[in-house]
């Protein structure tokens, strides 16, 4: 294998993954304002466990990575649920 194959599959699964981790930015939006659409909910999943795999195919040949898609979520969506994570301290606080 030359260095250029290399570069190139290197690069080809940075794109898929690039292109999951859109996907699922997307979803995550979406689903912040449609927290009982159970049909993107399982999308998101879906999409979420193939880009933990890719990341991790990746991480394993070249290095780590971070960004969005890393966890699962249970119905219904739960993100938009208050407090929120950085509000946590706060929300204590007035206990």
């Amino acid at each position: 294998m030359n260095h250029t194959h290399a570069d190139n599959e290197r690069r080809e699964l940075l794109e898929q993954i690039r292109a999951i981790e859109f996907m699922t930015i997307d979803l995550n939006l979406y689903l912040n304002t449609h927290p009982n659409d159970r049909r993107a909910l399982n999308e998101y999943n879906y999409y979420t466990r193939q880009l933990q795999a890719l990341r991790k195919e990746y991480e394993m040949r070249y290095g780590p990575l971070t960004n969005f898609g890393y966890s699962l979520s249970q119905y219904p969506w739960a993100w938009i649920n208050e407090p929120w994570p950085w509000e946590e301290d706060h929300y204590m606080e007035g206990c």
